[in-house]
């Protein structure tokens, strides 16, 4: 980590209080693989004015700008102060997050949004579909976890969430991030991309500026009842889920970071990049098609289970 170069995107801090935001967290949710997901994740730039600030299990992002910055996802409840110290280690406040930006509405991704957004006065962003959701504090009946119950998959609700329309872009002054709806692990599903630049990490094979994607979920799995392919004479959403894959599968991606690191071998890319490999093993221009590939294997095993009468 290079602190000069962290101080540059640190230098608005200047104008605000130099007191850090009290973060109150949540009560724990202590599910069952929640202790896994939450293990301590030293933080890193991927690239530009971009870090990971989550877990070794539980994605986080925050990118920073001269005008404040912005936090994707939020954990488990458990994950709030480690994503806080994360961003303080950077040099940064918890005042300074001006936008929560979140993925989808399951309690491992927006548990640790309401303490987060509480401490930093952040506003919340979401589909209509996960505003819905956070608000109400559990899945909504359509989602494909829904029966595992309200209880199973509760998380703290959060008051006011800002909804943001499929391909709208959300400027937070010279910097945006663009929302993608990609339905189907939940109905409120997002992805989010935006542009990273770097002029001192320019090479020939790494340009000044690159499309970074937090892709979400796109994982086919459900309670025992949910069938993707329809029943109960409810229609089915395989064809919306691929519609999301597809459009993973064509976004503009140089580096890749799925709501679980695990999904694109984040933690086995930091240890290359550890070791000085060059390129920079985060820069994988065919990440993002091959996470929609494995997508689709998943989804089409799932949908031949379905066919074949067999539980998930």
């Amino acid at each position: 980590m290079h602190l000069p170069r962290l101080a540059a995107f640190a230098l608005f801090a200047a104008a605000t209080s130099l007191s850090a935001a009290e973060l109150v967290p949540d009560p724990p949710k202590n599910c069952s693989q929640c202790a896994e997901w939450n293990q301590p994740q030293a933080p890193f730039r991927l690239f530009g004015n971009s870090w990971y600030v989550g877990t070794t299990g539980l994605s986080a992002v925050l990118i920073a700008s001269p005008d404040g910055l912005i936090l994707l996802d939020g954990g488990v409840a458990e994950s709030a102060p480690l994503i806080a110290a994360n961003i303080e280690k950077l040099g940064f406040r918890l005042d300074q997050i001006k936008l929560i930006a979140v993925s989808h509405a399951h309690y491992d991704h927006v548990g640790g949004v309401a303490a987060l957004a509480r401490a930093s006065g952040a506003e919340v962003l979401a589909s209509e579909r996960s505003a819905q959701a956070l608000q109400a504090g559990t899945a909504p009946a359509d989602d494909p976890q829904a029966g595992f119950g309200a209880k199973a998959n509760s998380f703290p609700k959060v008051a006011t969430v800002r909804s943001v329309a499929d391909g709208e872009s959300v400027r937070l002054g010279k910097l945006a991030i663009t929302a993608h709806y990609t339905p189907g692990h939940t109905p409120g599903a997002t992805s989010w991309t935006w542009q990273a630049c770097d002029e001192t990490a320019a090479t020939e094979s790494a340009p000044a500026c690159l499309d970074l994607v937090y892709a979400d979920s796109l994982n086919a799995v459900s309670d025992d009842t949910f069938r993707f392919s329809g029943n109960a004479g409810k229609p089915g959403i395989a064809d919306l889920f691929r519609h999301s894959i597809d459009l993973v599968a064509q976004l503009p991606c140089d580096i890749l970071i799925p709501v679980h690191p695990g999904f694109a071998e984040i933690d086995a890319r930091l240890a290359r990049r550890a070791a000085g490999a060059q390129p920079d093993p985060f820069i994988d221009r065919s990440s993002c098609q091959r996470y929609a590939q494995a997508a689709r294997e998943k989804l089409d095993a799932r949908l031949a289970r379905e066919k074949a009468g067999k539980t998930p």
